[in-house]
């Protein structure tokens, strides 16, 4: 296994994540055997940490597993948000180092029916969506891209379309033969 399979997803779904743009992204990987997929993660993993991205598997699957890819400086920045830490003091985390609450989330993930509403923060949702998602069921949002939005709507659609245009060069670039090391931006 050469790990391309997975690297062509994480270009696919977390390009902005990779270029240091967001914090992080989220995407299901289906694989032929788990073995093959650990793998895999090891081998992207070895890759990115000197770059300051990590690869997780939040829950295995029969066939799949959910990748969260992330920039720990990143998502550490972001926990330290007073409102970001309110809103997952409510979901019982308990303070705001990022991998203590990585190892919360994925309990989390494994124990709820659906997506726990505060994944939205680790995936660089701003606080204030996450919140409005909360709060309004998911209804009532000022547009949907890439999450519900519920305020500075202007702001946001600029926002999914930079991550938009961004996820179409990567696709590009590495469509032409630029490996993933290379196109993922230091920390």
């Amino acid at each position: 296994m050469d790990g391309k399979g997975l690297e062509k997803a994480l270009i696919h779904h977390c390009a902005p994540t990779l270029a240091g743009l967001k914090s992080a992204g989220l995407f299901r990987y289906f694989y032929e055997s788990r073995q093959s997929a650990e793998q895999e993660i090891t081998q992207v993993n070895a890759l990115l940490w000197g770059k300051g991205v990590y690869v997780e598997a939040l829950i295995w699957n029969k066939d799949s597993v959910l990748i969260y890819a992330y920039r720990l400086n990143h998502l550490q920045r972001e926990l330290q948000n007073p409102e970001t830490v309110e809103i997952l003091q409510e979901y019982g985390y308990a303070g705001n180092d990022a991998r203590d609450c990585i190892g919360y989330l994925k309990k989390r993930v494994c124990e709820s029916a659906c997506f726990p509403h505060e994944i939205g923060i680790f995936l660089g949702y701003p606080p204030e969506d996450v919140r409005g998602f909360i709060v309004n069921g998911g209804q009532n949002c000022k547009c949907c891209g890439i999450w519900k939005v519920y305020c500075n709507e202007q702001d946001k659609i600029q926002m999914f379309c930079k991550f938009q245009r961004c996820t179409d060069i990567y696709r590009e670039v590495f469509s032409k033969g630029r490996r993933l090391v290379q196109m993922t931006v230091g920390a």
